[in-house]
Protein backbone atom coordinates (compact mmCIF):
# COMPACT_ATOMS: atom_id res chain seq x y z
CA UNK A 1 0.00 0.00 0.00
CA UNK A 2 1.11 3.54 -0.82
CA UNK A 3 -0.50 6.96 -0.53
CA UNK A 4 -0.48 10.19 -2.51
CA UNK A 5 -1.37 13.35 -0.60
CA UNK A 6 -2.21 16.44 -2.61
CA UNK A 7 -1.55 19.62 -0.68
CA UNK A 8 -3.97 22.51 -1.00
CA UNK A 9 -6.50 24.65 0.77
CA UNK A 10 -10.10 23.43 1.08
CA UNK A 11 -12.92 25.57 -0.28
CA UNK A 12 -14.13 26.76 -3.67
CA UNK A 13 -12.27 30.06 -3.34
CA UNK A 14 -8.96 28.20 -3.63
CA UNK A 15 -10.04 25.51 -6.10
CA UNK A 16 -8.07 26.64 -9.16
CA UNK A 17 -5.30 28.54 -7.42
CA UNK A 18 -1.62 27.83 -7.97
CA UNK A 19 -1.37 26.64 -4.35
CA UNK A 20 -3.93 23.90 -5.02
CA UNK A 21 -2.17 22.00 -7.80
CA UNK A 22 -1.82 19.10 -5.35
CA UNK A 23 -5.61 18.81 -5.13
CA UNK A 24 -5.87 19.25 -8.91
CA UNK A 25 -3.48 16.34 -9.54
CA UNK A 26 -5.44 14.07 -7.16
CA UNK A 27 -8.68 15.00 -8.95
CA UNK A 28 -7.14 14.37 -12.38
CA UNK A 29 -5.89 10.95 -11.26
CA UNK A 30 -9.43 10.15 -10.15
CA UNK A 31 -10.76 11.20 -13.58
CA UNK A 32 -8.16 9.22 -15.53
CA UNK A 33 -8.25 5.99 -13.53
CA UNK A 34 -11.25 3.72 -13.31
CA UNK A 35 -12.38 2.24 -10.03
CA UNK A 36 -11.41 5.05 -7.66
CA UNK A 37 -13.68 4.73 -4.65
CA UNK A 38 -15.97 7.39 -3.30
CA UNK A 39 -14.24 9.82 -0.97
CA UNK A 40 -14.76 9.62 2.76
CA UNK A 41 -13.76 12.01 5.52
CA UNK A 42 -11.14 10.54 7.82
CA UNK A 43 -7.80 11.55 9.34
CA UNK A 44 -8.30 15.30 8.67
CA UNK A 45 -8.68 14.56 4.95
CA UNK A 46 -10.94 13.32 2.22
CA UNK A 47 -9.61 9.86 1.38
CA UNK A 48 -10.13 7.92 -1.85
CA UNK A 49 -8.89 4.42 -2.57
CA UNK A 50 -7.73 3.03 -5.89
CA UNK A 51 -6.49 -0.53 -5.62
CA UNK A 52 -3.42 -0.30 -3.36
CA UNK A 53 -3.14 3.51 -3.50
CA UNK A 54 -4.78 5.87 -1.04
CA UNK A 55 -5.40 9.38 -2.33
CA UNK A 56 -5.81 12.15 0.23
CA UNK A 57 -6.81 15.80 0.14
CA UNK A 58 -6.34 17.34 3.60
CA UNK A 59 -9.31 19.24 4.99
CA UNK A 60 -6.99 21.39 7.09
CA UNK A 61 -5.59 24.63 5.74
CA UNK A 62 -2.32 24.26 3.79
CA UNK A 63 -0.24 25.19 6.84
CA UNK A 64 -1.85 22.38 8.85
CA UNK A 65 -1.32 19.63 6.25
CA UNK A 66 1.00 17.80 8.62
CA UNK A 67 -1.93 16.91 10.89
CA UNK A 68 -3.59 15.01 8.04
CA UNK A 69 -0.40 13.22 6.96
CA UNK A 70 0.48 12.24 10.54
CA UNK A 71 -3.06 10.89 11.12
CA UNK A 72 -2.96 8.96 7.82
CA UNK A 73 0.38 7.38 8.71
CA UNK A 74 -0.86 6.43 12.18
CA UNK A 75 -4.08 4.89 10.84
CA UNK A 76 -2.46 2.91 8.01
CA UNK A 77 0.97 2.04 9.40
CA UNK A 78 2.57 3.42 6.23
CA UNK A 79 6.16 4.66 6.38
CA UNK A 80 6.72 8.27 5.19
CA UNK A 81 8.72 6.95 2.19
CA UNK A 82 5.48 5.28 0.98
CA UNK A 83 3.68 8.62 0.81
CA UNK A 84 4.09 10.99 -2.14
CA UNK A 85 3.33 14.64 -1.35
CA UNK A 86 2.05 16.55 -4.40
CA UNK A 87 2.43 20.32 -4.20
CA UNK A 88 3.10 23.60 -5.97
CA UNK A 89 6.71 24.80 -6.08
CA UNK A 90 7.88 28.40 -6.45
CA UNK A 91 11.48 27.25 -6.89
CA UNK A 92 10.56 25.65 -10.25
CA UNK A 93 9.41 27.47 -13.38
CA UNK A 94 5.80 27.13 -14.48
CA UNK A 95 5.17 23.69 -15.93
CA UNK A 96 8.31 22.02 -14.66
CA UNK A 97 7.76 18.82 -12.68
CA UNK A 98 10.31 17.37 -10.25
CA UNK A 99 10.01 14.23 -8.14
CA UNK A 100 12.45 13.98 -5.24
CA UNK A 101 12.90 11.37 -2.49
CA UNK A 102 12.91 14.00 0.28
CA UNK A 103 14.70 17.10 1.49
CA UNK A 104 13.91 20.32 3.26
CA UNK A 105 10.69 22.30 2.83
CA UNK A 106 12.18 25.39 1.23
CA UNK A 107 9.63 28.18 1.59
CA UNK A 108 6.59 25.87 1.35
CA UNK A 109 4.69 26.06 4.65
CA UNK A 110 2.52 23.04 3.84
CA UNK A 111 5.59 20.86 3.31
CA UNK A 112 7.15 22.32 6.47
CA UNK A 113 4.00 21.34 8.39
CA UNK A 114 4.26 17.75 7.10
CA UNK A 115 7.97 17.46 7.93
CA UNK A 116 7.39 18.85 11.43
CA UNK A 117 4.42 16.51 12.02
CA UNK A 118 6.04 13.28 10.79
CA UNK A 119 9.53 14.07 12.08
CA UNK A 120 11.49 13.36 8.91
CA UNK A 121 12.51 15.04 5.67
CA UNK A 122 12.57 11.62 3.98
CA UNK A 123 9.13 11.88 2.44
CA UNK A 124 8.94 11.80 -1.38
CA UNK A 125 7.56 14.82 -3.20
CA UNK A 126 6.11 15.56 -6.58
CA UNK A 127 6.72 19.27 -7.08
CA UNK A 128 4.82 21.17 -9.77
CA UNK A 129 6.51 24.41 -10.80
CA UNK A 130 4.31 27.52 -10.72
CA UNK A 131 6.90 30.33 -10.86
CA UNK A 132 6.76 32.80 -13.75
CA UNK A 133 9.51 35.04 -15.00
CA UNK A 134 9.18 38.67 -13.94
CA UNK A 135 6.67 38.04 -11.13
CA UNK A 136 6.05 41.27 -9.20
CA UNK A 137 3.67 39.92 -6.54
CA UNK A 138 5.04 38.42 -3.30
CA UNK A 139 5.10 34.61 -3.23
CA UNK A 140 2.35 34.16 -0.62
CA UNK A 141 -0.12 36.26 -2.61
CA UNK A 142 0.99 34.83 -5.94
CA UNK A 143 0.30 31.18 -5.07
CA UNK A 144 -3.21 32.03 -3.86
CA UNK A 145 -4.13 33.53 -7.25
CA UNK A 146 -5.83 31.48 -9.94
CA UNK A 147 -3.93 30.56 -13.08
CA UNK A 148 -4.65 33.05 -15.86
CA UNK A 149 -5.73 31.43 -19.16
CA UNK A 150 -2.24 31.57 -20.73
CA UNK A 151 -0.66 29.86 -17.71
CA UNK A 152 -3.50 27.34 -17.55
CA UNK A 153 -2.77 26.24 -21.13
CA UNK A 154 0.87 25.65 -20.12
CA UNK A 155 0.18 23.86 -16.84
CA UNK A 156 -2.77 21.62 -17.86
CA UNK A 157 -0.68 18.99 -19.73
CA UNK A 158 1.85 18.97 -16.88
CA UNK A 159 -0.90 18.27 -14.35
CA UNK A 160 -1.98 15.29 -16.48
CA UNK A 161 1.67 14.15 -16.55
CA UNK A 162 1.74 14.46 -12.75
CA UNK A 163 -1.43 12.34 -12.50
CA UNK A 164 0.27 9.70 -14.65
CA UNK A 165 3.21 9.85 -12.22
CA UNK A 166 0.84 8.91 -9.40
CA UNK A 167 -0.19 5.80 -11.32
CA UNK A 168 3.47 4.90 -11.77
CA UNK A 169 4.20 5.58 -8.08
CA UNK A 170 1.44 3.13 -7.16
CA UNK A 171 3.18 0.24 -8.93
CA UNK A 172 6.87 1.14 -9.43
CA UNK A 173 9.88 1.98 -7.23
CA UNK A 174 10.41 5.70 -6.67
CA UNK A 175 13.76 5.74 -8.52
CA UNK A 176 12.06 4.41 -11.65
CA UNK A 177 9.23 6.94 -11.36
CA UNK A 178 11.79 9.75 -11.02
CA UNK A 179 13.68 8.56 -14.12
CA UNK A 180 10.54 8.59 -16.26
CA UNK A 181 8.72 11.66 -14.94
CA UNK A 182 11.53 14.14 -14.19
CA UNK A 183 11.40 15.19 -17.82
CA UNK A 184 8.73 17.14 -19.68
CA UNK A 185 5.91 15.12 -21.25
CA UNK A 186 6.08 14.71 -25.02
CA UNK A 187 5.12 17.88 -26.81
CA UNK A 188 5.69 20.13 -23.77
CA UNK A 189 8.79 22.31 -23.61
CA UNK A 190 10.76 22.36 -20.37
CA UNK A 191 9.92 25.37 -18.18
Amino acid sequence: MKAAVGLGNPGLGYALSRHNVGFQVIDLYRELERGVGTGRRAHHAIIYRHQDLLLAKPTTCMNGSGDAVRALLAATGLHPRDVLLVHDELDLPLGRLRIVPGGGPGTHKGVRSVIDAVGTTEIPRLKVGVEIEGRTVDGASFVLERFPEEEWRRIAPVLRWAAAALAAFRRDPLAQVMTVFNRPPDGVAAG
